[in-house]
């Protein structure tokens, strides 16, 4: 079958959000309510892929942060803060473990493509700014498919686009929904553990377990040379 197509999720996975926080803070709200934000932004993005509907991230992003951050004390209008913080998000940096990880994984032979239920600009930025953007061969977006993540639609996209089986695509991901539609659309996968939280058991397993990317690469080279 050869070396797996290795498909990125983005948002988490790649960008670090733990500066959102901060973010949230210098507007005038609870650090706490930025992860509140994104979850329930995922939430909402998942209840409409239920329903059968594909809305772009940015608009229930918008929308889900004016509902955060409503009723709190801001420090500027409530329009400049949801501008302010919605800028903040296209200024992410990736997770340090990225540039080695990814250059080791090219290297080893395999190709690399990003699958985020984000915006294709969003991810184009933010792989430029790490200096890896030539990498990746293709950028890939559910603004493109038929439906988010984790609907199987959204994966079988990424097979079409890459010329492949599901089965030669490996989903890298830190979220262990994610995971499991990609496992259950068929393909390989590889769930970065960062936080140390177990994985739940109602989910379907990963192909692979890591603590970080560098450690994937780690087991993905390994089996490469034998």
């Amino acid at each position: 079958m050869g070396k797996p197509v290795i498909v990125f999720d983005v948002n988490e996975t790649l960008s670090d959000l733990a500066p959102m926080a901060q973010h949230f803070a210098e507007v005038g709200v609870p650090e706490e309510l930025a992860g509140t934000w994104f979850a329930g932004l995922l939430r909402d993005g998942f209840g409409l892929a239920a329903a059968g509907v594909n809305v772009g991230f940015p608009v229930i992003a918008e929308a889900a942060l004016r509902s955060t951050i409503a009723g709190q004390r801001l420090n500027r209008s409530t329009d400049d803060a949801v501008d302010y913080l919605l800028g903040c998000l296209q200024t992410l940096s990736v997770h340090p473990d990225v540039p080695d990880a990814v250059g080791r994984l090219v290297e080893s032979g395999h190709r690399l493509v990003t699958l985020t239920n984000g915006s294709v600009a969003t991810a184009d930025s933010l792989l430029q700014r790490a200096g890896v953007r030539e990498r990746f061969e293709l950028l890939l977006s559910v603004e493109y498919a038929p439906l988010w993540k984790p609907a199987p639609d959204a994966y079988s996209y990424a097979a079409r686009r890459c010329g492949v089986d599901a089965a030669q695509l490996l989903l890298v991901a830190v979220h262990p929904w994610d995971i499991d539609g990609a496992a259950r659309a068929g393909l390989q996968t590889a769930w970065i553990n960062r936080s140390g939280a177990p994985y739940p058991g109602y989910a379907s397993q990963p192909t692979y377990s890591a603590d970080s990317l560098a450690a994937l690469a780690d087991q993905l080279t390994t089996l490469s040379s034998d």
